[in-house]
This record gives C-alpha cells, sequence and structure tokens, in this order.
C-alpha cells in the first residue's frame, strides 16, 4: 500500500463524520447508530438522503451544501476514496455530512425502516456480467433493500455514463412494481429543459469523472424511481 494511501487511512480515523464498521458489526446487525442518526449523530430530526457508492464522496458533499435542511450520508466500501469527501466535510465543517464505509449489500444492517427519505446512486458500476442482478446496485434486489429502509414517497436517483446499467434498470422496472417517474439517455440535451429550476440545480452537479466523460463526448443518463409497497 502506497504511503500515501497509509496517511489518508490514519486520518480519515480522525475524522467524527466517518463511521468504519467492523466485520463482528456489519454481521451482527447491532449498529449502535442504526434508527439513531438523527438523534445520536446529527442531532436533529431532518430527513437523511443516502450517496450509495459514493466514491470520493463530491455528490454528498456538493447536496450538503446546497441543501443544509437535509442530512447526507455518503457510503462506499473504498476508504482511499472516502478519504476526500470526508476530508473536505471535516475541513469546512460541515454539520449536515456523515460518511460509511461499507459494503452496500450490508446496507440494512445501518438503517432501520423509515429511516431514510431518498437515494442517489451516482455512477454505479454497471456489472456487465451479472445477469441475474445480485450485483447490480438498480436490480431488483437491492431496490428492496432500499424499500424496507426508506419513508414514502421512497425516490432513488440513477445518474450514470453506463448504457448497459441504464438498460438493464429500464428492463428490470417492467416487470416489478416500482414506479419509473423520469428518465432520459441524455440528461444534458433536449430533455434538459422538461426539468424544473430545483432539478437542474441538483442534477447539475458533476463529478470529477462525469466531467471527463462529457469532454469526451459521454452521454450522461438518469433515472428517477418511487419504490412502492407491495400492497400499493
Amino acid at each position: 500500500m502506497a504511503k500515501k494511501k497509509i496517511q489518508h487511512f490514519a486520518e480519515m480515523k480522525t475524522f467524527d463524520c466517518v463511521f468504519e464498521p467492523t466485520n463482528d458489526e456489519m454481521l451482527s446487525g447491532e449498529f449502535h447508530l442504526k434508527g439513531r442518526w438523527n438523534a445520536k449523530y446529527f442531532n436533529n430530526a431532518k430527513p437523511i438522503t443516502l450517496e450509495l457508492g459514493c466514491g470520493k464522496g463530491e455528490y454528498t458533499v456538493e447536496l450538503a451544501r446546497k441543501y443544509p435542511d437535509r442530512n447526507f450520508i455518503g457510503v462506499d466500501v473504498k476508504g482511499a476514496r472516502l478519504w476526500r469527501g470526508s476530508k473536505t466535510a471535516d475541513t469546512e465543517e460541515l454539520p449536515n455530512v456523515a460518511f460509511l464505509r461499507t459494503k452496500i449489500e450490508f446496507i440494512n444492517t445501518f438503517f432501520a425502516p423509515g429511516e431514510v427519505s431518498e437515494i442517489w446512486l451516482t455512477f454505479s458500476d454497471p456489472q456487465p456480467k451479472d445477469r441475474k442482478g445480485t450485483k447490480r446496485l438498480t436490480s431488483e434486489l437491492f431496490l428492496e433493500r432500499y424499500s424496507k429502509m426508506m419513508n414514502a414517497p421512497k425516490i432513488v436517483h440513477v445518474k450514470t455514463d453506463s448504457t448497459v446499467l441504464y438498460n438493464r434498470t429500464m428492463d428490470s422496472l417492467k416487470n416489478i412494481r416500482h414506479k419509473l417517474l423520469e428518465h432520459t439517455t441524455d440528461l444534458y440535451g433536449e430533455d434538459w429543459d422538461t426539468f424544473s429550476g430545483e432539478q437542474r440545480d441538483i442534477l447539475s452537479i458533476k463529478t470529477f469523472y462525469e466531467k471527463k466523460w462529457l469532454s469526451e463526448g459521454k452521454r450522461i443518463h438518469y433515472l428517477k424511481i418511487e419504490l412502492l409497497d407491495e400492497a400499493e
């Protein structure tokens, strides 16, 4: 491991906004903030938004800057990535940001039913070889996991440069109860003006890699999904 990575990992342990659960905590389901994020960490009752697979946490941090009336938690398993976002949050003393280092398949271990208001999936791994949908973060399996910890309306946003991820998500939504509210294969193209001013303000946040892909002529795809309970 490079010396700089070691330094970053050590520095992250000093940040109050970073949580790195042990394997025992992941497997036991007894994480101390489950059901208590607002009461014990944020110290308020504001709605919680998750960015799953947040990478460097650029979207998490920028959303927190724009919307101080909400709380934001970035989740990723790669500590080297999380350092950048957590460093920024710590330096700017952003009170409405946290970062959780864990695998997304364990997400229900860390959030109680109804604790999360909104989810962002920004440039997730498209998992092109995952035909069964056991790894893709927009698969039916993962959408069910998200639904268990969300309160209505259960909104999931997806931004991706991957046609594979977009198409497979669209196909899977045809066969399950969840509702596709909005979708486009070219977010910043002709469909841009169909979004409201507030939507454009949120969707215009661009990560380092998104800017790179746009400069290469790639199109950004977007989906907005409402997760529905079985009774609905």
